[in-house]
């Protein structure tokens, strides 16, 4: 394993941490606009939302390098 991937590893936890955090903040917002959500349905579509946004921003960042 290499110097990168060790510091990548040693901070996993701290990145799920980050990505929880997002959710939790866009998840309440969402019971907020609409009172009488299902809320697996809404933490369901949060999720796809995010991981649709992720997938995005990993093709922009990786088309950056040859």
């Amino acid at each position: 394993m290499d110097a990168i991937q060790k510091e990548l590893e040693s901070r996993k936890s701290e990145i799920k941490k980050e990505l929880e955090l997002l959710f939790n903040a866009n998840n309440r917002i969402s019971s907020w606009d609409v009172p009488e959500v299902d809320q697996k349905e809404a933490a369901q579509l949060l999720l796809k939302v995010m991981q649709d946004a992720l997938d995005e921003l990993k093709e922009e960042i990786l088309s950056k390098y040859p």
